[in-house]
């Protein structure tokens, strides 16, 4: 008997493909009918991966044919499968805040390794190469930021902005500052729920009329908590850095903050590692080197996880005096230290240029060039 390619279509209009509402013809699934005498091909592609949904449109197509064209015909049938595509990593979700063009997190999975003072160097350093640059405390249970720009005793100013009250961030060393600690005493502890203190984030984030920047930094809190998630959830963070020292104790949870940003839920890029505290070089011996808590631990940490290793800082007396009188220590003019975080700073804006060309973009601007990185005064 010599068989029709339209009774064989017609046939074929009464299965439905697995997981599909329609029939595999009006669906699209059968991609081909060929027929030589009583032999018939068919080709079809289903989405569903399974291996029982192939098996079962294999026997449908097989009994529908024998039952409804001719029992004797001889079939071929060739499932292909094609599996939805998965969502790209990186894309960058979250609400995005409007002239701020990218958004860093500054991040350590232990506590006490010198992640706020990073940050307040990173951001002095910033301005100081003509970027506008603003920081927000995310610190809620431990906000150092006020003291580290010295400017504790502040208040933010209510302003309006197109019909809405917002606040307007502090500004000190051309760095704008938001933190709780602004509306707290200084001897008061924050006892908050995860809710409750991301609900105040929220509002310094999306209720401070930043203005237009080109970074806005964000000191996280140590771990992997609510408020890093709340943090991801809430606004299209550009990247990642995570601030190490170079002991095994350290690296341990530097590891698990590089993991939480990787993570297929979150997936946030990683522009690098830091390492803090790297080594320490007293005054009166300039050319010698300590390395108290170990050698280039956050370097080879960087190696193994294949994230950018963006340099390495030193142990220094007045690094920690300067955080503690509110000036950052990247402010002392014609100094190794401001030599050191100019070219840490340059590695993350180089970092950050990379990332925005080579990964989907953020919702909020991208930057397009390296305008400021030879550490131009301005």
């Amino acid at each position: 008997m010599k068989l029709s390619k339209q009774d064989i279509l017609k046939a074929l209009e009464n299965i439905t493909v697995p997981g599909e509402g329609q029939n595999m013809v009006e669906s699209g699934a059968v991609k081909n009918v060929i027929t030589f005498g009583d032999e018939v091909i068919v080709d079809i592609t289903i989405k569903n991966p399974s291996l029982q949904a192939k098996k079962r449109t294999e026997v449908d197509i097989l009994k529908t044919i024998h039952e409804k064209v001719y029992e004797k015909a001889k079939i071929t049938v060739n499932v292909k499968v094609e599996a939805p595509e998965k969502p790209k990593a990186n894309v960058i979700k979250g609400k995005p805040i409007p002239g701020i063009q990218n958004i860093i997190a500054i991040a350590s999975g232990k506590g006490g390794v010198g992640k706020s003072t990073v940050t307040a160097n990173l951001a002095v350093t910033l301005a100081k190469m003509g970027f506008k640059v603003g920081v927000l405390d995310a610190d809620i249970y431990g906000p150092s930021i006020p003291i580290m720009f010295d400017v504790v005793a502040e208040k933010p100013l209510a302003v309006t902005i197109d019909g809405k009250s917002k606040m307007k961030p502090i500004e000190n060393y051309g760095v704008k500052v938001l933190s709780i600690g602004f509306f707290t005493q200084p001897n008061q502890a924050v006892v908050w729920r995860g809710p409750m203190a991301a609900k105040a984030l929220n509002q310094m984030i999306f209720d401070a009329h930043w203005g237009e920047l080109d970074f806005l930094l964000l000191d996280l809190p140590p771990g992997t908590g609510d408020i890093h998630l709340s943090i991801m959830q809430s606004l299209p963070i550009t990247g990642a850095v995570v601030v190490s020292t170079p002991q095994n104790v350290a690296l341990a949870d530097a590891k698990k903050g590089v993991a939480m940003f990787q993570q297929e839920s979150i997936s946030v890029p990683v522009l690098g590692i830091i390492e803090n505290m790297a080594y320490f070089t007293p005054a009166e011996l300039p050319e010698n080197k300590y390395f108290i808590f170990g050698q280039e631990g956050a370097k080879n940490l960087a190696q193994d996880l294949k994230v950018p290793f963006l340099g390495e800082l030193p142990l220094v007396q007045s690094i920690r005096e300067a955080g503690d009188v509110g000036r950052p220590a990247a402010l002392q003019t014609a100094t190794p230290l401001e030599q050191a975080f100019e070219k840490l700073t340059q590695n993350v804006v180089q970092e950050v240029v990379k990332r925005n060309d080579d990964l989907p973009p953020t919702e909020a601007i991208k930057i397009t060039t390296m305008a400021g990185c030879s550490a131009v005064k301005k």
